[in-house]
């Protein structure tokens, strides 16, 4: 009776041992073929996007309309390193703003007294800031009234809100120019391209109506008119008013204003640059004249004579 209990414990614990074996198996298999189905899905994933992409690369069709010229770069006087910005195109590009482009566009930025001492003097800025009339107020009565400018007056704005701007110009809404420059990818030399990039639109292109075909301007319509044209103006110090030298010269003066510290941030990058160098030759002096004793010395044992 004892031996045939002994016999059927065993039967039972091979039993086991064979139906952990088979479990072993089934959680294999179930692994691999999980691993065998990620690995096809990724292969078919992977096929799809590449036909995707090489579908999208070859496509032959291209919508003249989609593309977009990127302005070139100008070598302006200012792009230097150590160059400064040159004021006399600052004082004639103030002149072209006041005279064509403040008819639209604002520069709440600024006032009649930023340009004293950079293009202008106390003087001539004042006989300049008389000419602009400035509603103020409200006075005793509570009523607003109009006072010539004076040096703390901020430029006028063409419009009282951005409803009249848009009404007057078929729904744009003329941006303001104080800090253009930095507000554009490709700062001047993007403003310069628009005002002298205006041309026929190409065949296959059709502008809408009250719009202009630019090449430059993203979807290459604007609802700006071609500012700028040859003698529109007369500047003071006789300079031929051409459209090119018109736009490079309102291009320097939104250029300072939008970066006034130019001129100063150049001058202590200079001053800086000088200073770090001194410091640089002092430090290798130090470094190699002070610690070279420390670095280079050895520590030998001597023994004791006497030992």
């Amino acid at each position: 009776m004892a031996f045939r209990l002994c016999r059927l414990r065993g039967i039972s614990k091979r039993l086991q041992d064979v139906f952990k074996m088979q479990s072993r198996l089934t959680t294999t298999a179930t692994l691999e073929g999980g691993k065998s189905k990620a690995k096809m899905w990724f292969a078919f994933g992977a096929l799809a996007a590449g036909g995707l992409a090489t579908g999208y690369i070859l496509q032959p069709t291209v919508s003249a309309e989609e593309l977009e010229l990127h302005p070139p770069h100008y070598p302006w006087v200012h792009s230097g390193l150590l160059s400064s910005l040159d004021h006399a195109s600052i004082r004639r590009g103030y002149e072209v703003y006041r005279q064509v482009c403040a008819a639209c566009h604002s520069m709440d930025q600024l006032a009649y007294r930023h340009l004293v001492g950079v293009a202008y003097t106390e003087d001539e800025m004042k006989a300049i800031a008389l000419e602009a009339q400035i509603e103020d107020g409200p006075d005793d009565d509570g009523n607003m009234f109009t006072r010539p400018g004076k040096l703390s007056d901020g430029f006028p704005k063409p419009y009282p809100n951005e409803q009249a701007a848009r009404a007057a110009n078929l729904g744009a809404y003329p941006p303001d120019l104080s800090l253009i420059t930095l507000a554009r990818h490709g700062g001047e030399d993007y403003i310069f391209s628009i005002l002298t990039g205006y041309t026929d639109p190409p065949a296959g292109v059709d502008i809408k109506d009250d719009l202009y075909f630019h090449p430059y301007f993203p979807g290459q319509s604007i609802a700006m008119a071609p500012a700028l044209y040859n003698e529109i103006i007369e500047y003071e110090d006789g300079t031929p008013a051409t459209i090119s030298q018109m736009a490079k010269d309102v291009c320097t003066f939104l250029k300072w204003a939008a970066e006034p510290e130019h001129d100063e941030r150049k001058r202590m990058g200079l001053k800086v640059m000088l200073i770090l160098g001194l410091l640089t030759f002092a430090s290798y002096y130090y470094k190699r004249h002070k610690w070279s004793v420390l670095k280079s010395r050895k520590i030998v044992y001597r023994p004791s004579p006497h030992s």
